[in-house]
Order: C-alpha cells, then sequence, then structure tokens
C-alpha cells in the first residue's frame, strides 16, 4: 500500500557531499514524521536525522550535526538529506522511514514504512 524508495547513495571521497532522496507512493492519506537511519557493518542502526511532518521539529545526530541537513517537500512526498563534509566514519547504508497515515479497503491505518537502503561509501 505504501512504498519509500530511495536513491543518490554512492561512492565519495572524503570531504565530499552527496544529496539523498527518498519518495513515498501508495495509498497514503498523511505522511507524518520522516527520517533517515544508518547502519554499518557491524553495528546497529542509528537514527541520523528526523523531521516533522511541517518540518517546524528537527533532530540531527551529533556525530552529523553541522554537516548534514533534512528536509522535505511535502507537495511531492519526498524528503531529503544533504550530506556535506563526508567523513570516512559515515561509510553506511542509509534507510529512510515514515509514519504514515494511510488507506486500507475497511478504513485507515498507521504504522511505519521503510525503504530498501542505499548505499553510502565514503573514502580517505
Amino acid at each position: 500500500q505504501v512504498q519509500l524508495v530511495e536513491s543518490g547513495g554512492g561512492s565519495v571521497e572524503a570531504g565530499g557531499s552527496l544529496r539523498l532522496s527518498c519518495a513515498a507512493s501508495g495509498s497514503i492519506l498523511r505522511l507524518n514524521a520522516m527520517g533517515w537511519y544508518r547502519q554499518a557493518p557491524g553495528k546497529q542502526r542509528e537514527l541520523v536525522a528526523r523531521s516533522t511532518s511541517g518540518g517546524s521539529s528537527v533532530y540531527y545526530g551529533d556525530s552529523v550535526k553541522g554537516r548534514f541537513t533534512i528536509s522535505r517537500d511535502n507537495a511531492k512526498n519526498t524528503v531529503y538529506l544533504q550530506m556535506n563534509s563526508l567523513k570516512p566514519e559515515d561509510t553506511a547504508d542509509y534507510y529512510c522511514n515514515a509514519n504514515v497515515r494511510y488507506l486500507t479497503r475497511s478504513g485507515t491505518g498507521t504504522g511505519d514504512f521503510w525503504g530498501q537502503g542505499t548505499q553510502v561509501t565514503v573514502s580517505s
């Protein structure tokens, strides 16, 4: 019913930039909070950045503050993550998450949905 598709990952040298995009589609009634998570080999998945529906409240993990920026285009059902001054320790699989109010055959539902992930590799 709801699908999230990430794009924009790739390989970049330290100090470079990447812009990740996550587009939501399906039986969407409302996109609530959206966020970006990442998981590096041997580590737990961690929250990188999060934004409320209107973008009035944002959160950044300590390791990315001042370097990453989350933004939303609600008209396109899309959330972005601009990543600047990338470091090797940013290397991970990045996942988009959205809390969604969606349409069902009998009414509505609310739940979290995940994208398939996009790889980011930063070389020194």
